[in-house]
């Protein structure tokens, strides 16, 4: 029998529980579904290898799909840093207009440090909104399963879908009222009935809610150019 190589274990804190998780670095095998995950356009086979991977290099017992899309984000670039490297070397095409209406192109490149990029939390966010005097509603994040489900639906079926899937209960002054006990279509009625005052404080929550973010602050060598970047979401990063 072969020797087995040990691997180490890492530990990050999810942002949404504060609950800290044990993950392992990813193995040739896990390297090679990312591979695929990097050169596929179809959105619904990255979410499925970035679960894959996920699920391979937890240690601890944890339901993937029911994670909030930021925290896959946040485990993911962390397993990344563990796994590779945490510095990632990043290209920008300068965009600053010049002579006769073109675009300078100078092509800049940076490292970004993976281990110091957290996700960050607007002040006030909270998941309980209270929508009148008798009515309010407490909201749950998106899931990657969630988001995998909206592929071909417009903005507005996107925007209802997620309300829809993303409302963890109602309540008034007698009940709670889950979402469980009733039709996608009784909600939709609902969501459809909230004036829009009502309604701008669930989109608010979705706006404040934590994204995984990280600004530079960037300078062309050719034209002298400056600009704040932000980088979001995985994709910037290195998929």
């Amino acid at each position: 029998m072969l020797p087995k190589l040990d691997v180490p274990i890492y530990e990050v804190k999810l942002i949404s529980t504060g609950k800290t998780i044990r993950f392992r670095p990813f193995l040739v095998k896990e390297q090679k579904l990312l591979l695929m995950a990097q050169q596929s356009e179809d959105n619904k086979e990255t979410v499925t290898v970035v679960k894959q991977i996920l699920k391979n290099c937890i240690v601890d017992e944890i339901d993937v799909d029911s994670l909030a899309t930021f925290d896959v984000e946040y485990i993911f670039l962390n397993l990344r840093a563990r796994s590779v490297n945490d510095i990632v070397d990043l290209q920008y095409k300068c965009n600053n207009i010049i002579a006769e209406e073109k675009p300078c192109g100078s092509i800049e490149k940076f490292k970004v440090n993976l281990l110091e990029i957290k996700p960050t939390l607007s002040e006030g966010h909270d998941k309980k909104i209270q929508l009148n005097d008798k009515i309010g509603v407490v909201m749950k994040y998106p899931t990657f399963e969630m988001i995998s489900k909206l592929d071909g639906k417009n903005e507005d079926e996107i925007f209802m879908a997620l309300l829809v899937d993303c409302i963890d209960y109602i309540y008034d002054e007698d009940r709670i009222y889950k979402p469980k006990e009733y039709t996608a279509e009784e909600l939709a009625e609902f969501i459809d009935n909230m004036q829009q005052k009502e309604l701008s404080k669930i989109q608010e929550f979705f706006d404040s809610s934590p994204k995984l973010i990280h600004k530079l602050d960037f300078k062309c060598k050719k034209c002298q150019y400056e600009e704040t970047i932000n980088l979001e979401g995985l994709q910037n990063f290195f998929i």
